[in-house]
């Protein structure tokens, strides 16, 4: 596979924030992904573990998230190889880019909702990938999410990376308009909202970009600017957008892997044993 050009450290979140849970688990499925990468014939969970340091129930979970992303296959009931979306990447015409249209649509299948991954690049916000279907259809962009940030889950999951003078900057060029009764226009009470949940919980859209739509997004930043995924739900039903929020969370991970692998989202520098994914010698 084409190695990742290394990047500057991931944007940091605001102070005292922890890394996204998602970023975390997609790093230790890379340094797993690294191991089995160099070995060609294959590698077992021994060698795997003892060049990872990952404890054992971790590294059992990063080997499921490898597995049922086609970046790892098991050749025996204890060895590995690259599996088929790691090889197709490699290929001379592969870019993983099929890899990630398949993620987003197992992803949007998993959660019943539409999928979205969106970037904040140059100061806007930006839908870079997304993922519908009949029973699972897109937001209507009744008004440009570039100037609804502060109504919107993916707005929010992008600006709660930002520090406090970036936030600022954003609101200055984009000012808090009401779009539904439910719209918060308050910068204090925004700004309360992203900093005073609890660590690595999705950010909520409660019918504050358009009636009887519901959002939850989930920041996965890897590389210098600030991404998230995303799902929205044309039912106004707290329980159903628990449920999928939930599910989103625990699939971020993949959808973060998926982008790496496309080439979309290369992984940070802030460890050495992150930047992977060379080509086996």
């Amino acid at each position: 596979m084409k190695r990742p050009r290394p990047t500057h450290a991931a944007r940091k979140p605001p102070e005292g924030s922890p890394a996204p849970a998602a970023l975390e688990s997609a790093h230790r499925a890379l340094r797993v992904l690294e191991v089995i990468n160099r070995y060609s014939g294959g590698v077992n969970l021994t060698q795997i573990a003892r060049e990872t340091a990952l404890p054992q129930l971790v590294l059992a979970r990063a080997m499921e998230q490898l597995i049922r992303a086609n970046l790892a296959t098991p050749t025996g009931p204890d060895a590995y190889v690259a599996g088929s979306a790691l090889l197709l990447a490699e290929s001379a015409n592969g870019d993983g880019r099929g890899h990630l249209h398949e993620t987003l649509a197992w992803v949007r299948d998993a959660v019943g909702a539409a999928v979205y991954v969106a970037r904040y690049t140059d100061g806007e916000v930006s839908i870079t990938q997304y993922a519908d279907g009949p029973a699972a259809p897109v937001v209507e962009e009744w008004v440009d999410f570039r100037v609804a940030a502060h109504a919107s889950a993916v707005g929010k999951a992008l600006l709660t990376q930002l520090d406090h003078d970036d936030r600022k900057d954003h609101l200055a060029r984009h000012r808090l308009t009401r779009f539904t009764p439910h719209t918060l226009t308050s910068q204090q009470d925004l700004f309360h909202q992203l900093d005073d949940r609890p660590p690595n919980t999705p950010l909520l859209d409660l019918q504050e970009y358009a009636v009887g739509m519901v959002c939850a997004a989930v920041p996965i930043t890897a590389g210098p600017k600030a991404e998230c995924v995303a799902l929205s739900i044309p039912v106004p039903d707290p329980s159903r957008l628990k449920q999928a929020a939930l599910l989103l969370q625990s699939e971020a991970a993949a959808v973060l892997l998926a982008l790496i692998v496309a080439g979309s989202t290369p992984p940070t520098a802030r460890r050495p044993e992150c930047i992977i994914l060379s080509p086996t010698a």
